[in-house]
């Protein structure tokens, strides 16, 4: 197991190229409440979340970025992933995470998501991180909030309006 960072009660590690990995994807992206401010189709099987694996998260491990499963330290128990993905489109590094929702409301977001921006500036030596939130997503955008990152202004991003946060490695401090 490649863990990338710990917190108090988090372990976040790399996924790998595995059935068992594959599952967890697809677990957590075949619940319609988890996706319901995200702008992409529920998956309709374990194939599907393998190609997202190979296709999307595992190359940006390269980078020594990438979204990172999010385990419970004390059960071991995946309840998501959070991290960093470089958008080439926009040169940028943006933040992300996703939750199980039985994971929702008791700081996990916000505990992974804050030791992700220390590293992403303390190890990686970023300059500035970026967050969004659909404007509709209360919870994503206290968290974003919590953490320290600062409002910029409503934008649209793949015909949905969302609410940016940036981070700069400069004046950012953990709240």
């Amino acid at each position: 197991m490649h863990i990338i960072l710990q917190t108090s009660r988090l372990l976040l590690r790399r996924f790998t190229d595995s059935e068992a990995d594959a599952a967890l994807i697809y677990q957590l992206n075949k619940d319609p409440e988890v996706l319901k401010y995200l702008q992409e189709p529920s998956l309709k099987n374990k194939v599907q979340a393998h190609e997202i694996l190979q296709k999307i998260i595992l190359p940006q491990y390269k980078k020594n970025l990438g979204r990172w499963a999010m385990h419970v330290k004390e059960n071991d128990e995946f309840i998501g992933w959070c991290g960093l993905k470089y958008r080439p489109e926009k040169k940028e590094t943006d933040l992300g995470y996703r939750l199980k929702k039985s994971a929702w409301a008791h700081g996990y977001a916000t505990e992974a998501a804050t030791a992700t921006l220390q590293y992403g500036f303390g190890n990686l030596h970023l300059k500035r991180i970026v967050g969004r939130a659909h404007v509709e997503n209360q919870a994503s955008i206290a968290i974003l909030q919590k953490i320290g990152m600062m409002y910029v202004d409503e934008s649209i991003i793949d015909d949905c309006t969302v609410k940016p946060f940036i981070a700069h490695q400069d004046t950012w401090s953990p709240q």
